[in-house]
């Protein structure tokens, strides 16, 4: 498959399905051909990891200075134009995006940590984890991955590397879906 063909194939995965943009097989990484109702399934199997509820995965837009939502599991169907795009800085997965660290809320009902937005708690999320995705060479966040669980949590050093190094396996194809066309 051409180069060109591959960023075509990922960039037309809103209206149909992801070919044969990256490989791997096993744990979390993508199959050679994923339907995107398979990302919620995808999803969900980080989430029973985690113990955890609710889950998003964004791409940044081409322009850098956005995230688009890919997916999500557990987010009330209210809520979902205010986290379909989000600006880099701006509530948990903008804040991941924008610092290139993890973003850690032990209890979103009582303190919004100065990162996340209000209508946040209307999600009855509690403990909260969002971590960037790189390019792979490091140098752009290509998106971002975000967990949430409905009690307060503290999430160690450890779980928090363990949810960047899965959101590494969709580095690949989140970055060719910001490419330009």
């Amino acid at each position: 498959m051409k180069s060109a063909d591959l960023a075509d194939g990922c960039a037309s995965l809103l209206s149909a399905s992801l070919a044969g943009c990256i490989g791997g097989s096993g744990g979390y990484g993508l199959p050679m051909r994923m339907e995107l109702t398979d990302w919620r399934a995808w999803l969900n199997g980080i989430l029973s990891e985690f113990n955890c509820q609710t889950g998003t995965l964004h791409a940044t837009e081409s322009s850098g200075e956005t995230l688009k939502l890919v997916a999500q599991v557990g987010v009330p169907a209210f809520l979902l134009d205010k986290i379909t795009t989000i600006p880099f800085g701006k509530g948990i997965a903008g804040a991941a995006a924008a610092t290139r660290e993890p973003v850690e809320l032990c209890n979103l009902q009582q303190d919004l940590g100065g990162v996340a937005r209000p209508d946040a708690r209307q999600t009855g999320v509690s403990g909260s984890l969002a971590v960037p995705v790189f390019s792979k060479d490091g140098s752009r966040v290509v998106g971002t991955l975000g967990v949430g669980m409905m009690e307060p949590h503290d999430f160690t050093e450890t779980e928090k590397a363990r949810l960047a190094e899965i959101a590494e396996t969709v580095s690949s194809w989140l970055e060719k879906l910001g490419t330009p066309a």
